[in-house]
């Protein structure tokens, strides 16, 4: 009966508003005045300090900083350039663009947001002007944002493994090859919808000038190879890898001679903001865990789900459907850091590999950042293309399935994800 009153406490706050970082911490302190009085409030401030300094969490900033630094020293620019010349000549060539470079610029941030916010102000006023239409462009440019937390760097993925007590490094792997085919499978769609209404081809295919723009990014391309050649490598971690994104986004950047301060600054403190919300969660979220610890609800759920059954594949499918339901109302960080917890007993029992099941959350909301109310990262990409959200998720859904498929594939066919961690790593 507490939980259930400490829940709806929960809810209600939210729906009235109150940052979910603040309802969590109020519903924990609660419920852990209500289950062993006021001894259990003693040591919270530590607790939530200790949780919210962890070595894999100075990630989040570090990797935002690289995605601020690329942005604001011209790299980006360089990108789009080069895959205008690599697939400009396929109908609805620049929807492809939008998608590829996103591929790329995921590799830097980590970040959905940071994605649509970089790359939308760019892509989508081009798309527009060339005939896509502002529902078109503004759903390429939201579903393609969302392989940032598919392919590593990933912010929720680092905040997962935190919770969840599991490697970043294997995570960070195991999304590399979903994150490939989601790509894939976003630009056959673009390809569907260019053919169905006519979309223009943006240049021949010229050699000369693809060399050329491979060469004027080539600097910038050095970016995912420290990144990713150091994780698959087992050279750095994922947090060393970050502060060397950093580095070299810097190296890369004053090497262009094209590094706008102005725009750097801005891009900073937004990002300082977002990771002060994230951190703020986190602390949060061991309060609440200290009481749902205390409460052995994480304990209880794992026991009623294997009342009905302990087939691991039927529990895959109930979390699914559970992870898919909660990506409608909650955003991605929030997510993972309020339910996790609770499932890892669960996940445990059923011998589902926690690198497995992470990458399966992840993918979960990466559907939930395209699917309102929240839908944060549709929301951002709507606002840049002043589309009606309504409409753009006419369009959106037809790219959705493509990351539901994604989902189903990693899902039931683990050794997708898997393979290169079990190369790798085991």
């Amino acid at each position: 009966m507490l939980i259930l009153i400490i829940f709806l406490a929960l809810v209600a706050m939210i729906c009235l508003n109150v940052p979910i970082a603040v309802a969590l911490a109020v519903s924990a302190i609660i419920g852990l005045l209500s289950y062993e009085g006021m001894d259990s409030l003693v040591s919270i401030a530590l607790d939530m300090y200790d949780g919210s300094t962890k070595f894999a969490l100075i990630a989040i900033p570090m990797f935002v900083l690289a995605g601020a630094i690329m942005n604001a020293a011209g790299i980006t620019d360089r990108l789009i350039n080069f895959v205008t010349a690599l697939i400009g000549f396929v109908r609805g060539g620049l929807a492809m663009v939008n998608i590829g470079v996103s591929l790329f610029f995921a590799e830097i941030s980590g970040s959905a947001v940071a994605d649509v916010a970089a790359l939308g102000s760019v892509m989508i006023p081009q798309m527009k002007k060339r005939g896509y239409g502002a529902p078109f462009s503004a759903a390429v440019t939201s579903s393609s944002a969302s392989l940032a937390i598919i392919i590593p760097p990933s912010i929720p993925m680092i905040l997962y493994a935190t919770s969840a007590n599991t490697s970043v490094e294997q995570l960070f792997v195991a999304g590399f090859v979903p994150g490939l085919l989601g790509a894939i499978g976003l630009m056959g769609v673009a390809y569907g919808f260019a053919r169905r209404y006519n979309l223009p081809v943006e240049e021949a295919f010229q050699v000369k000038k693809l060399g050329r723009t491979f060469l004027d990014a080539l600097p910038a391309f050095s970016l995912p190879v420290i990144i990713l050649g150091g994780i698959f490598g087992g050279f750095v971690t994922a947090t060393e890898a970050a502060g060397l994104a950093v580095v070299a986004a810097l190296v890369v950047g004053f090497w262009y001679r094209q590094m706008d301060f102005r725009h750097m600054k801005r891009a900073m403190l937004d990002g300082g903001m977002q990771t002060a919300v994230v951190m703020l969660l986190v602390a949060a979220s061991v309060v609440m865990g200290g009481f749902l610890t205390r409460a052995q609800l994480p304990q209880a759920l794992a026991q009623e789900i294997l009342e009905i059954t302990t087939n691991k594949w039927m529990i895959l499918l109930i979390l699914n459907f559970f992870f898919l339901i909660i990506g409608f109302f909650l955003h991605s960080a929030a997510a993972i850091i309020l339910v996790v917890p609770i499932v890892i007993p669960l996940i445990q029992a059923a011998n589902i590999d926690p690198v497995h099941f992470g990458l399966v959350v992840t993918l979960n909301l990466a559907i939930g950042q395209q699917t309102p109310p929240v839908a944060s990262v549709l929301i951002t990409s709507c606002a840049v293309a002043r589309a009606n959200i309504w409409e753009v998720s006419k369009v959106n859904i037809y790219f959705i399935a493509v990351l539901l498929a994604v989902l189903l594939l990693c899902t039931y066919v683990p050794s997708v994800p898997l393979f290169l961690v079990e190369y790798f790593y085991r």
